[in-house]
Order: C-alpha cells, then sequence, then structure tokens
C-alpha cells in the first residue's frame, strides 16, 4: 500500500489511536442511529486507516527482518 492513499490526518496516528478510532466507528456502524451516507462515510474512513495499520505493520516487518538477518549475520 502505498501512503500517498493515506490521508495526512491518518498518517501521524499511533496503532493505539487508529483502533481505538475504529472501535468507535464499529460502534456507531452497529448501532441503528446511523443513515447510509454516513455509513458509507465511515465505512471509507475504516478502510483508509487499515491501509495505514497495514503499512505500518509492513514496516516493522521489515525491521525486525532486518534486526534478525544481522542477527544471524553476527552469528
Amino acid at each position: 500500500m502505498k501512503n500517498e492513499n493515506i490521508p495526512e490526518n491518518t498518517k501521524s496516528k499511533s496503532i493505539k489511536e487508529i483502533k481505538d478510532e475504529i472501535n468507535q466507528i464499529l460502534e456507531k456502524l452497529e448501532s441503528n442511529e446511523t443513515n447510509l451516507s454516513d455509513s458509507m462515510n465511515d465505512y471509507a474512513r475504516l478502510i483508509s486507516l487499515n491501509r495505514r495499520v497495514d503499512l505500518l505493520f509492513k514496516q516493522r516487518n521489515k525491521e525486525i527482518s532486518s534486526i534478525g538477518k544481522k542477527i544471524k549475520k553476527n552469528l
């Protein structure tokens, strides 16, 4: 996933902040007090947040892999 697809207001959030926002959106969507337009906007926001989490995990995976390779090389 490319970073350009992720809104600026999401790029600066930590995984915990993203998780909290996702939970708030899910609670809102699960309630019967939302209309179709709001639901569609919320769904789009969930997709955006998911992209950010995916990117963060991929970056962390690369970092961990790199550290593992360095350790293996030094053994």
